[in-house]
């Protein structure tokens, strides 16, 4: 079988994407059921909150850099849709994902499809980039065990602190600021 059943009951291709079969709705479903750090965080904490929280970065950083206009609506739903294709092909750990051949490949190919389909920005912008480092050292200092490791970022992380929502919630945000955007 080459496709995979998604939420709304489509059949979904992941290694032949195409925009027209990408939803929202499944995009939003399964982020928020997708729980960061391949679950070794010390609660649940989907991708789908990541996401929604990865955008308040971006904002904020935008509005710190551009105080005349208002971010570039196309420019955040880049940062939403930044991890979409987890949606379809689950969150694998960084270190893994550069070892496995082909799917760093894989993940760029719906990543293009989701930004074609939604309007997204592709390839994503440095500073969204740089957003998903700043949550993931927040996230770290947050939602993770103490350790004395260094995980070799230079961000540094949000002075407000995240609690996790449950999946219901991380869902309804990302599917109401989709809308917005």
């Amino acid at each position: 079988m080459s496709w995979i059943q998604t939420f709304t009951g489509k059949k979904f291709f992941p290694l032949s994407p195409r925009a027209e079969d990408v939803d929202i709705r499944d995009v939003a479903h399964a982020l928020s059921l997708t729980c960061r750090f391949t679950g070794h965080c010390r609660e649940f904490y989907s991708v789908a909150q990541h996401s929604v929280l990865t955008v308040g970065v971006v904002r904020g950083r935008l509005l710190k850099n551009l105080k005349e206009r208002p971010p570039d609506k196309r420019f955040l739903l880049s940062a939403l849709l930044h991890d979409a294709a987890e949606a379809y092909m689950a969150d694998i750990a960084r270190p893994v994902k550069r070892q496995l051949a082909g799917v760093e490949e894989i993940e760029e190919r719906l990543l293009k499809t989701v930004a074609e389909r939604f309007g997204a920005y592709w390839p994503l912008p440095p500073a969204v980039k740089w957003a998903d480092n700043v949550m993931l050292v927040t996230e770290r200092r947050d939602l993770m065990a103490e350790t004395a490791e260094d995980w070799g970022l230079r961000e540094k992380p949000l002075r407000k602190r995240i609690e996790a929502w449950p999946p219901r919630r991380a869902e309804a945000e990302f599917l109401e600021l989709f809308d917005v955007l």
